[in-house]
Parts: structure tokens; sequence; C-alpha cells
């Protein structure tokens, strides 16, 4: 945008990540003006994906940093050029790969900075339903559910053609199992069931223990399908279980989706959605000054080389909030991030092909340290999610940070996945470094955001965006049903004629012969009605 913004909004955003673009879509739904910022020439922040030069150029400092991403390392494995003499022996061996052959390539990655796994019944899916914006993304099942048993890569069966089709466990462990998964999805509907009571406030694994099933299930059930710890409550293991249950078969055979060329799509789909119903985009603008009237009732906002423009609140994100606002700061929210590309797929070839997928797919597996005490979560990614080209994998780690070097935080979970480092072709950690601000006194005027959580899907972000859109209007809906464009009848349109355009021409024939044939009918009774009126009258 140029210079001919207007002066006044009722809500201006800073920052494009995914609770920042949820906030300035929901406001621009119920008719708010919403000015969306920034200081990124992307969109996303935290949230968004990168080709792999782009990638590159952010990793090494040549492209500008967002302030929540910090202590950048990466290391290629593969040379940088590759002769013929050594493109021959490399094609020979399979180990055709250079630096500037996937640079080449740049354009065929989509790398995310903060990937998320969807599921199919979460509440993401939901809300992009409700709301009409899941018409501008594409989706994908996720292929594989993984866990480690014995040192061994395991596919978990998701649904009970899979229990029934596995490989993996013996016919009584897939009776138990199937016994296992059905009480799960009658939890909940009799309050007085004897198990539900005996483990009331106790632990989910003391559950399980009771039920008398193997180790190999044990570890499916904890790793892979509650995904819980062995502190987690029998309430908060079952209900987790049952989600996952609820997911299995609506849009794959497993309860997960994974969103077509990576995860910046995501907050970039409510920021369409935002521009559809008027809400103005600046990107590459730095904010230089933010504080709020002495009459506390406007929020200034100082943006580099625009006016000076008012509104009646302001949205930020961490990253993005100035220094004179900030009265105090904790850690919030450290992640520890690893990427990492390679030629072959999760758990090798063989096991890709066992699970069912010849390329990769998308697989999730979720990690354990040998104590316990640590998780990560793995998520393979491969050429049919749109996120690289044929023959490379790309892998991503994420677990709470322990210290300020991510890659000595993820170093065992490397360990567990890439047994064989000879399949590496390049290695990048960082971390995104958050903080919880409090702020001086600002009547409430400016709010902001959370930075992205560990989790597996959006929902603790969805509910910091629910929560700060409700702390601005109260009174509103949440991000309301959008009409599809078929939809929207324009004053002066008969909508009747718009729906048969909508109809194929043969359709379209058909009801034009019904319309004809009506209006014959019509005549006919009005010709009968003025002959039995001339036969009474006198």
């Amino acid at each position: 945008m140029d210079e001919e913004l207007p002066k006044e909004f009722d809500l201006i955003v800073i920052g494009t990540g995914f609770p920042e673009s949820a906030v300035a879509a929901a406001a621009s739904r119920i008719g708010k003006t919403v000015l969306h910022i920034d200081p990124n020439e992307y969109y996303g922040g935290s949230w968004s994906s990168f080709n792999l030069e782009a990638f590159i150029m952010l990793m090494d400092g040549r492209a500008k940093r967002n302030q929540e991403i910090t202590h950048f390392q990466y290391q290629w494995h593969i040379p940088l050029e590759t002769d013929e003499e050594l493109q021959e022996e490399c094609e020979a061996n399979d180990q055709k790969w250079s630096v500037s052959r996937l640079m080449q390539l740049s354009r065929k990655f989509n790398i995310d900075l903060c990937p998320k796994i969807l599921y199919s019944s979460g509440k993401l899916v939901h809300l992009l339903i409700s709301s009409n914006i899941c018409r501008y993304a594409e989706f994908r099942a996720v292929d594989r559910v993984c866990t480690l048993y014995q040192n061994e890569l395991l596919n978990v069966p998701c649904s009970r053609s899979d229990v029934f089709n596995t490989k993996d466990l013996n016919i009584i462990e897939k009776r138990l199992l199937m016994k296992f998964l059905t009480t799960c999805m009658a939890y909940g509907e009799n309050k007085c069931e004897e198990d539900s009571v005996e483990f009331r406030g106790r632990s989910f694994f003391e559950y399980l223990q009771k039920q008398q099933i193997t180790e190999k299930i044990n570890r499916c059930i904890m790793q892979a399908i509650a995904m819980v710890n062995e502190g987690t409550s029998f309430e908060e293991g079952m209900e987790r279980t049952k989600k996952f249950l609820q997911s299995v078969g609506r849009y794959g055979n497993t309860p997960f989706i994974f969103p077509m060329y990576g995860c910046g799509e995501i907050p970039q789909c409510f920021c369409r959605f935002c521009a559809v119903f008027g809400g103005i985009y600046c990107l590459k603008k730095e904010i230089t000054g933010i504080h709020v009237e002495e009459n506390g009732n406007k929020v200034i906002v100082e943006v580099e080389n625009l006016q000076t423009i008012q509104a009646d609140y302001v949205v930020c994100s961490p990253g993005n909030l100035t220094e004179p606002l900030k009265a105090m700061k904790e850690v919030k929210n450290h992640l520890s991030r690893g990427i990492f590309m390679s030629k072959q797929p999760l758990g090798g070839v063989e096991s890709a092909r066992n699970g069912g997928s010849t390329d990769g797919g998308v697989n999730l597996l979720r990690l354990l340290t040998s104590d316990g005490q640590r998780e990560a979560i793995c998520i393979q990614l491969s050429c049919p999610s749109g996120t690289c080209p044929k023959g490379i994998y790309i892998y991503h780690l994420i677990s709470p940070s322990i210290s300020n070097d991510p890659a000595a935080d993820l170093h065992p979970f490397k360990e567990l996945i890439f047994p064989d480092l000879s399949f590496l072709l390049m290695s990048a950690y960082f971390t995104i470094t958050s903080y919880n601000y409090e702020l001086f006194d600002t009547n409430g005027r400016i709010l902001v955001t959370d930075p992205p959580f560990y989790e597996l899907d959006y929902d603790l972000s969805i509910e910091n965006a629910y929560e700060t859109f409700k702390k601005l209007y109260n009174d509103a809906e949440f991000l309301p049903r959008a009409p599809d464009p078929e939809e929207i009848v324009i004053e002066g349109e008969d909508p009747r004629a718009l729906v048969e355009n909508q109809l194929p021409e043969d359709l379209r024939a058909q009801l034009h012969e019904l319309e004809m044939a009506l209006d014959n009918m019509d005549v006919e009774e009005n010709m009968n009605e003025n002959v039995n009126i001339r036969a009474v009258t006198p």
C-alpha cells in the first residue's frame, strides 16, 4: 500500500501469524475496518513457509530475520557441486544430490517454521468449515502414524481395517486392541461405568495396566493414539483416545490431515478471508511507535513512511511489540526446531511400503528420550505434500527448549530417527523464542497474542485468538460462516435466475420443459373455468 491509507480504523493488527490473522479475519467479517501490518516481506511471521533459497538466506542472515526466531545454525552434508566423473559415480550409488542441484529446485520446497498436524475432527477443521475459510486451502490425509518399539519403527493401526490387516500385531493383540478402542468410544456415555468410577483421579497408565494389554499395544496407545505420558490423568487419556477415534475415517484412513504446500498456507487463508471483507494489508512496514491517547480512547500507531494512524484497538504479536510498552517480560514458550533433508523416508523404503506409502507420504511420529522425561514431535514430508521435490524427504523435529542450543536439545531425538547419517543432505536448527509481556497500563486498547505452543494441532492458538477477539467485541460471533460467491445476490438480480445458471445445460433444458408444461396446464385450467362460467350463465 502507498500513502492513500485512511487515517482511522476500528482495529490495527500487527503481525500476520496464525492468531493475529484469525483475529483480523473475525473482525473484518463482522464489519469492522481492519488494517493488517507486518514488518516482514512475507506472511506468517513465526508460522510461515519458505522456499529453499529464502530459507537458507534466513538461516545465514542475508534476509531480515523475525525477532522470534533465534539461534540459527545449518550444515550441508553433500558437496556444493558435482563434476561429471563424480556425478556418474554418485548416480551409480544413488547419491546424486548436490547443493547446486537442490538450489535449482528451490521453488519446489515449502519449508515450515512451525509445522502442525490437524485432527480431522479438531477445532481448526471445524473452524475452517463453519466459517467457510476451508475454500482457500487444500489438505492431504496423513499416510502413517508411527511409534518406536524396541528400536524398530512400528506402523500404528488407526482403524478397524488397519487392526485386522496389520502384520505387526498377532491375533491376540488385535483382539485386545479392538476391545480397548471399543471401550474408549463408549467412554462418557455411562457415568456410572465401573472402570470410570474406579480410575477417577488416577493415571491413564494405571488404567492400561489394569486392562492386561501387551507392552506393544501399550506403546501404540500411549505414544501414538492418546499421545500422553505416564502422569496423564485417566480422564484426559480417555478423552484424547476418543478424539483420535472420532477423527478416523473422516478424510482418510488416519485421523490426521496436513495442509498442501505446508502450514504457512493456514495464516494466509485467514488473511485472504479478511481481505475479502475489506481488510487492508501492508507488508514491509516497520512500526516505529505505539501509544494510547491521553484520554484513553484511541491507540496511535506510527508506521514507517506512512502517516500516523489511529484505531480503537491494536492487536500485536509478541515479536512486534515496541520496547516502551513492555513493563516486564518472562519466558512464555521456547521451542527447539530441527529441519532435516534426507533421501530416504522414515524408517526406510521398506517400512514406508509396509505402511501403504511407496513415496513416504506424510508421516507422524512421537518420540521420547530413554528416560521418558522429554518428548518431541517428528513430521516427515515428501513430494505428494507439495513441500519438496521427488526423491527428497523433509523431517521436522519440534520439542520444548531446555537450552539456547537447539542442536543439543534435539540430539537425542535425531539419533532415534537417523541411526545412519549417510542419507542426510542438510540439517538446520533454530529456536522459536517468545516472551509473555506484561504491558504498561493501556486501558485495554492494546492486546498481545501468544507465540506458537508445543502442541500437535492448533487448539491452544485458536483459544488465544478467540479470547483476544472476545476482549474486543464480546457480543459478536467469532468467524460466522461467509457465503459462497454463488450465494451472494446483488441488488436488482433475480435469485432464481442465479440458481438456474448454476445448473448443467441438460438440467436447465428439463427445467425449461417443466415450466412450459406448467404454463400450458395453467392455460388449460383457465379455459375450462371460462367454459364452465359460460355454461352456468343464464
